[in-house]
């Protein structure tokens, strides 16, 4: 039965995972979202600091400095998480320029000002900028990639203006654009004419509108659980987690900016589900939480499972479980698929449940990667976080070490076989030969 549903999903599900992986508008917007990780580390990180004088009291040096320069502190949160999706729409006009081999550039200009004519809101004279955060994410990766095929499109039918040769490229390149220029501008002056007509707001608004079942939907646990599901089941299959990336990434990137947002506003955080929380708890220790076939290898009787347990330790403790994925075997080996997909998918979720359950806050930061325990909890600095890890871990060995123990006595056999044909080099035969010349000598 295994049998037949791997040869399905090899069959089926494998060429559209990799037609999804290459497709060139979501692996444009799978390349920007991952360029945004910076930025979303600054903004976490800044967004900490005013909390500081509450934590060590008012009357020092630090809490000083802070309370007196809270405008020069906030402004690095303003311009990463507050400028999100201005510098998504550049890194999505890039990479899918980059794929076209256009002018990138012009691809950049382009797109920037297309999605400025959605976003920019203008308020007593002024411009607000609130569309260009985490409230504009979709609108953003929507307009770079129409900005760009309008581009490609102008390209292809010859609508530019050429130069004579001589001219320099970059003279030559400026002209060109013109024509395309005054189409991407004109397109989108009308998208922005007609959606306050019609709906008497920006673009978009009426975009998050329609999102928000998907965006909202990843605020329930089991959704979440779903999805972790879902990778999981992939993942056994070979096809990699990235897949789910263009879907993914902008949910979670609009979540912990609303969460540091509502940080700075000393309001409840409303999201659980982020980058740094993903990576915390559903890859503890590897997708699939592993690090409970380790400490089985390592607590092996078979030399082999005790080597590879060594080997993936180490590895584990940082997220990397390649060394216990194809050495154990996990991946593709039937007695692993349960603890693998379900064990992985539920023990991963179990803390954003508790997350959502009030048991332990909910994340501020999105970390650099740094290990185990130490990560999850630097996404919210509770304590009670390293328990859930804990917790996890303990999980993972009971849900592993059954299904192991049926590995673990198929190897001991074959060693036992390999060690018997190893001791006994000399068939029956060369016996009875060695055994007449002893004989005669």
């Amino acid at each position: 039965m295994f049998k037949k549903f791997e040869e399905l999903m090899n069959k089926y599900l494998m060429p559209i995972a990799h037609k999804v992986d290459k497709q060139r508008h979501l692996s444009a917007i799978k390349a920007a979202m991952v360029a945004m990780t910076p930025f979303t580390i600054l903004g976490s990180f800044f967004a900490i600091i005013p909390a500081l004088p509450n934590m060590i009291g008012t009357e020092n040096a630090v809490s000083q400095f802070i309370l007196n320069n809270s405008e020069l502190l906030d402004l690095p949160v303003t311009l990463s998480i507050g400028l999100m999706s201005l510098y998504v729409v550049m890194c999505i006009a890039y990479n899918l320029g980059n794929h076209y081999k256009l002018y990138i550039p012009g691809c950049i200009t382009l797109a920037t000002f297309a999605f400025l004519f959605t976003a920019i809101e203008t308020v007593d004279g002024g411009v607000s900028i609130s569309y260009l955060g985490s409230k504009g994410l979709f609108c953003a990766m929507l307009v770079g990639i129409i900005a760009v095929e309008l581009y490609r499109f102008c390209k292809e039918k010859n609508i530019t203006i050429r130069m004579p040769e001589g001219v320099p490229d970059f003279v030559s390149k400026s002209f060109e654009l013109i024509p395309i220029t005054i189409i991407v501008a004109g397109t989108f002056i009308l998208i922005r004419f007609l959606s306050l007509k019609i709906f008497g707001t920006l673009p978009p608004q009426i975009l998050t509108k329609f999102i928000s079942p998907l965006v909202g939907s990843m605020d329930n646990p089991w959704a979440v659980l779903g999805l972790h599901f879902a990778i999981c089941t992939i993942f056994f299959f070979g096809i990699h987690s990235s897949v789910f990336g263009p879907v993914t990434r902008p949910i979670m990137a609009t979540f912990i900016a609303e969460n540091i947002q509502a940080m700075q506003a000393g309001q409840p955080l409303p999201h659980f589900y982020t980058a740094g929380t993903s990576s915390a708890f559903f890859g503890f220790t590897g997708a699939g939480i592993t690090i409970g076939c380790v400490i089985a290898c390592l607590l092996s009787k078979s030399k082999r499972y005790r080597k590879i347990g060594q080997i993936s330790l180490f590895p584990s403790l940082f997220g990397v479980n390649e060394p216990i994925l194809f050495g154990a075997p996990i991946i593709l080996n039937p007695i692993m698929f349960i603890p693998f997909v379900f064990g992985g998918a539920i023990i991963g979720t179990l803390p954003m449940f508790m997350m959502h359950w009030g048991l332990l806050n909910k994340p501020f930061f999105d970390p650099p990667y740094v290990g185990v325990f130490l990560e999850a909890f630097l996404t919210n600095g509770d304590w009670r976080i390293l328990i859930a890890n804990g917790l996890q871990l303990i999980l993972a060995v009971l849900i592993y070490l059954p299904f192991f123990k049926i590995m673990e006595k198929q190897e001991l056999k074959n060693e036992k076989e390999k060690l018997n044909k190893e001791s006994n080099i000399f068939s029956n035969e060369d016996k009875d030969i060695l055994s007449d010349l002893d004989l005669d000598f």
